[in-house]
């Protein structure tokens, strides 16, 4: 079981690689901690991600989680139950900085 949970962090981290041209990407698979919970009956896993992509430049918090959702949606519902995510971009992770108010700027 742990085996098949590993591959499906490693798929969804190398789905966010391609399709994001992401920099960084690292998933954790926090499932273990929701044993019982409605969700994880379903087979579907929790998970947290950090996803570092210039996609995400000029868009804000609210449209980089989209985007990153758009990119799961095959995943979502199904392999997915529950997705936690910090989007940031190269500039942001590089300088350790959040987004101010919610918003990316290219500029900063």
């Amino acid at each position: 079981m742990a085996e098949a949970r590993s591959g499906r962090r490693e798929r969804i981290e190398q789905k966010l690689r391609d399709r994001l041209g992401a920099a960084h990407v690292e998933v954790v698979d926090e499932s273990h901690r929701h044993v019982g919970h409605a969700g994880a009956a379903s087979g579907g896993g929790h998970f947290r991600a950090t996803i570092v992509s210039e996609k995400f430049a000029g868009l804000s918090r609210v449209a980089a989680q989209r985007l990153v959702y758009e990119t799961l949606a095959d995943e979502m519902g199904g392999e997915i139950h529950a997705l936690a995510m910090k989007t940031l971009t190269p500039e942001e992770w590089r300088d350790g900085k959040p987004p101010k108010g919610g918003e990316r700027s290219s500029a900063d």
